[in-house]
C-alpha cells in the first residue's frame, strides 16, 4: 500500500497529462486561469499546456499527500519530505518559465537524491537505510546488507542517466509514460529481483 500511495502524484501527473493532450485548447484556458491565479500569468501556448497542468497538478497532489499523513498524525518519512522539496522547486521553476526542461530534469534529481541519501547514510553515519527499512525482519550478514544497499545506489544513478535520455531524446508524450510505466516497471523487476537473490540466501542459512 505504501509503494502505491508513494507513486499517487506520479498516477496523477500522467492523468492529468493524458487529459490535457486530447484537448489543449481547453486545457490551456483552463491552465492559464490556474496559473493567473497563481500570480504567474496567463499567456501560454496550447501545446505547453498539458505538461504545464500536470505538473501543477503533481504538485498539488504531493502536497496533499504530505498534508494526509500530517492530519492523521503519522510520520512523513524523509524520502517523501524531499520529494515535495525536489517538485515544489522544479516543478515550480517549470510553471514560472514555462520551460518543461526542469520537470523533465525532475526524476533524475529525485533518484540522485534517493541514491546520494543511501550512500551518505552508510558512509558519513554508518547507517544502511535499506536494512532498517526491514525493521528488523530479516536478518542478513553485514556485508550482504552493504552490497544491498549499494545496488540500490547504483540503480537511482542508472534511472537518473535513462531518464534523462528518455526525456531528451523521445517525445514529451514518450517521456510522460516512461515516467509512469517505465519507471515503476524497472523499479518492480529490480526490487523482485533482489527478493530472489534475498530469498535463496535465507534458505541456505536455514538449511545450514
Amino acid at each position: 500500500m505504501k509503494f502505491l500511495f508513494d507513486l499517487i502524484p506520479v498516477f496523477v501527473f500522467f492523468a492529468a497529462y493524458s487529459l490535457g493532450e486530447r484537448s489543449p485548447d481547453a486545457t490551456a484556458a483552463l491552465t492559464a486561469t490556474l496559473l493567473g491565479g497563481l500570480g504567474l500569468g496567463t499567456d501560454l501556448p496550447a501545446k505547453q499546456a498539458p505538461i504545464l497542468l500536470a505538473t501543477l497538478c503533481a504538485i498539488v497532489a504531493t502536497i496533499g499527500q504530505v498534508g494526509w499523513l500530517l492530519m492523521r498524525g503519522k510520520k512523513v518519512d524523509k524520502m517523501l519530505w524531499i520529494s515535495l522539496a525536489i517538485i515544489v522547486v522544479m516543478g515550480g521553476l517549470t510553471l514560472a518559465f514555462r520551460d518543461p526542461t526542469f520537470i523533465k530534469w525532475k526524476p533524475t534529481v529525485l533518484y540522485w537524491a534517493f541514491g546520494a541519501t543511501l550512500l551518505v547514510s552508510a558512509l558519513a553515519f554508518k547507517r544502511n537505510l535499506i536494512q532498517a527499512m526491514t525493521q528488523g525482519q530479516i536478518e542478513l550478514p553485514d556485508r550482504l546488507w552493504v552490497r544491498l544497499n549499494l545496488s540500490w545506489v547504483g540503480f537511482f544513478l542508472f534511472m537518473g542517466v535513462l531518464n534523462l535520455y528518455v526525456a531528451f531524446n523521445f517525445s514529451e508524450s514518450a517521456w510522460v509514460k516512461f515516467k509512469l510505466f517505465g519507471g515503476m516497471g524497472l523499479m518492480v523487476v529490480f526490487a523482485l529481483a533482489q527478493g530472489v537473490v534475498l530469498s535463496r540466501y535465507i534458505d541456505q542459512e536455514e538449511k545450514k
